[in-house]
């Protein structure tokens, strides 16, 4: 069988990304922004749930003026919109808002009301999986706030590594980060964070799908509470 071109391209990404893993496993999260802004330039984008701009103060740092992408889904608080518009208008990044195809009101037209509580993953799919693809599509690598310890089901990602459900490099430039290491970059700079992490909530999600975590429970214990699904799909 011939490979193509873009097979080819691609493939060189994909290795890419895994030799960058294993070189950048102990660089400074700045330091590995800094490689992913020479690396693709305007090619690189950052996405922020506006849980915090931690990463999009980093990426500001390294690459002023770096697309930062969020996905309105619908259903936000409007703490987390708050908070969206203030970090476009005070930190040196060019905000971008994703939609979904249908509003709220046309979704629950077409799905019935309050998808969310019946069929979860269908919602995420629709509102945050299916824009982020579309957004996406301009982009070679996309930068994201995941961390190890947040859950069990975080604890391998890599500072660099593979999507392959987008055929795309995917950062976690705070990766090996600590919730310490987070508020310690917060307080030394003076970084937007969302108001609800002040409130009880340790992850900020969708109004409906979110709750104050308990003490002692883990930071994605707020998430789908009470349900096995753990994670929205972007990031699986």
């Amino acid at each position: 069988m011939t490979t193509t071109q873009d097979e080819r391209a691609t493939e060189d990404l994909k290795a890419l990304a895994e030799q960058a893993g294993r070189d950048l496993e102990d660089a400074s999260a700045l330091e590995i922004l800094q490689w992913a802004a020479e690396t693709f330039g305007k090619r690189f984008c950052v996405t922020s749930s506006m849980e915090d701009a931690v990463v999009a103060h980093l990426a500001s740092r390294a690459m002023p003026g770096v697309d930062v992408v969020f996905l309105d889904t619908g259903y936000h608080f409007e703490e987390t919109i708050g908070t969206r518009d203030a970090v476009d208008a005070v930190m040196d990044v060019n905000v971008i808002t994703l939609t979904p195809r249908q509003t709220v009101a046309e979704q629950d037209a077409e799905y019935g009301p309050r998808l969310h509580d019946r069929n979860p993953d269908l919602c995420c799919k629709l509102r945050k999986v299916r824009p982020l693809e579309e957004g996406l599509k301009a982009y070679q690598a996309w930068a994201t706030g995941l961390r190890r310890d947040e859950s069990p089901t975080r604890a391998d990602t890599p500072v660099v590594g593979w999507d392959e459900k987008r055929q795309k490099v995917k950062i976690s430039p705070i990766a090996r980060w600590t919730q310490d290491d987070v508020d310690a970059y917060v307080a030394e700079h003076g970084v937007l964070t969302n108001p609800l992490l002040m409130d009880g909530y340790a992850s900020v999600g969708c109004a409906p799908c979110t709750r104050r975590v308990l003490q002692g429970e883990d930071a994605r214990a707020g998430r789908w509470a009470g349900r096995s699904k753990t994670e929205c799909g972007l990031h699986g």
